[in-house]
């Protein structure tokens, strides 16, 4: 659970905001879309080893 002190002579704007900021920054929603199906670990590490790849490949083209 989240939970957001609000401090004093602060406005609800703000904490808003703070929540807003912390929820994206611990990744609630993300967890829940991976967590919403169930993948195979094999298919998972396949997909770590392709994400790598892509970087890897992206880093030595824009090094150029």
């Amino acid at each position: 659970m989240i939970i957001i002190n609000v401090k004093d002579g602060e406005t609800i704007d703000r904490a808003l905001k703070r929540y807003k900021q912390k929820h994206r920054r611990i990744g609630v929603m993300n967890e829940l879309r991976e967590r919403k199906h169930f993948s195979k670990p094999s298919v998972e590490r396949r997909n770590e080893i392709l994400k790598a790849r892509y970087k890897l490949k992206r880093l030595i083209v824009t090094s150029m």
